[in-house]
């Protein structure tokens, strides 16, 4: 089963694609728009995107381009555009595959089959020294001990913890962790990682959220 992020402007076929993607045991989200998609994929971390090239407010080339500096994730595009220079572009923007449509959901499948066999789907578990995170199971434990988190503070880990020694910026971490759309004051953000860090030192284990001022944070 893979988590995939299907992001189109027509409602029949979000429709289609859920309840055909749905049937073979994939986990589906899906977006209307380029600006609700870029904030489902930072939250979802999918394990593949199939994406429309015609968006209501951002080119879904753009879309891919931006998706690609967040995280390597398999996109497949799915467009009426049919012409060389239309898959020419979608494939330079960073896609791995290029669905014309009207398509049958099953041919859909088969590519997103033989794409994620070439590029198998993230780890399902995060391990950074004494700390492991179960992303399916949304489990944390930190020396064999479970912690238990808000779903909020568990996004926010997942976050760090899968790129660790890398900044993340608040920008990112509320896009990441809240709702679509919802504007999140930086204290918030604060107020959530102070308690996070609570939990994972509990008992004197060390510091692993760093602060970087000015930026965001970082574990390490």
């Amino acid at each position: 089963m893979a988590r995939i992020l299907a992001v189109d402007d027509s409602a029949e076929i979000l429709s289609v694609l859920r309840r055909g993607l749905t049937r073979l045991g994939h986990e589906v989200t899906t977006s209307a728009d380029g600006c609700s998609a870029l904030n489902a994929f930072r939250r979802e971390v999918p394990d593949l995107v199939v994406l429309d090239l015609r968006l209501p407010d951002m080119d879904g080339v753009d879309v891919c381009a931006e998706m690609r500096e967040v995280r390597d994730v398999p996109i497949i595009m799915l467009t009426a555009r049919d012409t060389v220079a239309d898959k020419v572009e979608g494939l330079r923007a960073g896609a791995d595959d290029y669905v014309v449509k009207p398509f049958a959901i099953d041919e859909l499948a088969a590519r997103i089959e033989a794409v994620l066999r070439r590029r198998p789907p993230g780890e399902q578990s995060i391990e950074y020294e004494d700390l492991h995170v179960d992303v399916g199971g949304h489990l944390v434990t930190r020396a064999g001990e479970r912690l238990h988190l808000t779903p909020i503070e568990f996004r926010l880990l997942e976050l760090l913890a899968r790129d660790p020694g890398r900044v993340v910026p608040r920008q990112v971490m509320a896009a990441g962790a809240w709702p679509d759309d919802e504007f999140v004051e930086d204290g918030v953000i604060d107020t959530h990682v102070t308690n996070l860090r609570r939990k994972l030192e509990a008992g004197g284990r060390r510091r692993l959220v760093q602060t970087v001022r000015g930026l965001g944070f970082v574990l390490r």
